[in-house]
């Protein structure tokens, strides 16, 4: 036991060390997150003596990985999702002696199925996105039985819409956006199909294969990372629609528009009351143990929860982020308070 313990106090020393070549503040994740982080970021770096800290744009699953390998210098402090940690990540970072990690929900944000303003704008059913996007969909023809996706054109999943091929560019599978996409989106058009609504309690797995599956013959592009890119590229293509957030769409209304689902807008407020039916929380994770080590990196956190920024009338929400509910903004921020207060 004193050698355990003696080991213990040894690897905590060397972090100390290691961390005074550390001067600034590392995070990773969510393309979506992002650009909330990058503004806190930058107003920390602007009103603080802290360096301004360095964020990549990883994906969800990306920053995750990088964040759950580890804990020292070499790895990062904070990891944004657009999505809540899995178990499996869980049991990662704790094989790797990540075994503290104090999760912050930001607030909401929906995910959009945009295309240019030199189009008109969709109106579009879950079901008929699922018909669009999906790697296997019900046989037009009839019965139960699954088939390769057929459809080309959005007209021929259903005569009322557009006399266009079917083409969407979206995130990568390791992005949080698809995750929360294929869950809300595809799964609510999939479910739709009573025969594949029965599976969900008997063939568990094959229901999630089924409504999480996307088309992988051209019609879905995986756009990596970079939303700006996509909605760059839906300006240059006015038949194509890109996926997102609905930050995004906010950022870059002049270009791009957001599709009705289900008869409702992408709008702020129906985000909000979660009317909206693809939206979605938004997290940050914070490596306990860089707590009081990396210096400023308590200062950050306390920056982020305060309602200066992600309050309803806070500097994230002239950026398009939805904000929480007070009585949960409170809790996260006394929840980042009582972390602070641990290093004091």
């Amino acid at each position: 036991m004193k050698r355990a313990l003696a080991l213990a106090a040894l690897s905590g020393a060397l972090f100390c060390t290691q961390a005074l070549a550390r001067d600034q503040i590392s995070i990773v994740g969510s393309s979506t997150v992002y650009p909330f982080a990058t503004v806190v970021a930058e107003q920390f770096g602007k009103t603080t003596p802290f360096k301004t800290p360095t964020i990549e744009s990883t994906g969800s699953g990306g920053g995750l990985k990088l964040f759950c390998a580890g804990v020292g210098i070499k790895h990062p402090d904070i990891t944004n999702a657009s999505r809540r940690i899995k178990s499996s990540e869980v049991e990662r970072c704790a094989k790797n002696g990540v075994e503290e990690i104090v999760e912050v929900k930001v607030g909401f944000d929906g995910i959009v199925l945009a295309n240019s303003r030199k189009a008109p704008r969709a109106n579009l059913s879950l079901r008929q996105v699922f018909l669009a996007l999906a790697k296997q969909v019900p046989d037009p023809k009839g019965g139960d039985k699954l088939v390769p996706n057929p459809y080309k054109k959005w007209s021929d999943v259903d005569p009322s819409l557009p006399d266009i091929e079917i083409e969407v560019m979206g995130p990568p599978p390791t992005s949080g956006t698809r995750d929360a996409f294929v869950e809300l989106a595809m799964e609510g058009g999939c479910k739709s199909f009573d025969f594949i609504e029965k599976m969900k309690q008997s063939k568990g797995k094959r229901y999630k294969a089924i409504c999480h599956g996307v088309r992988e013959d051209g019609a879905y592009i995986e756009a990596g990372e970079n939303d700006n890119l996509i909605v760059q590229k839906l300006d240059a293509n006015p038949d194509a629609f890109g996926i997102f957030g609905y930050s995004f769409l906010e950022q870059n209304a002049n270009l791009v528009q957001g599709s009705l689902i289900d008869g409702t807008t992408p709008e702020f407020e129906n985000i909000s009351d979660q009317s909206y039916p693809v939206s979605r929380a938004l997290y940050f994770y914070v490596k306990k143990a860089h707590v009081g080590t990396i210096p400023g990196l308590k200062e950050f956190l306390a920056e982020f929860t305060r309602d200066r920024a992600w309050g309803p009338d806070g500097y994230l929400a002239d950026k398009g982020l939805i904000p929480l509910i007070d009585a949960d903004r409170k809790q996260f921020a006394q929840d980042v308070k009582n972390l602070s207060d641990l290093m004091l």
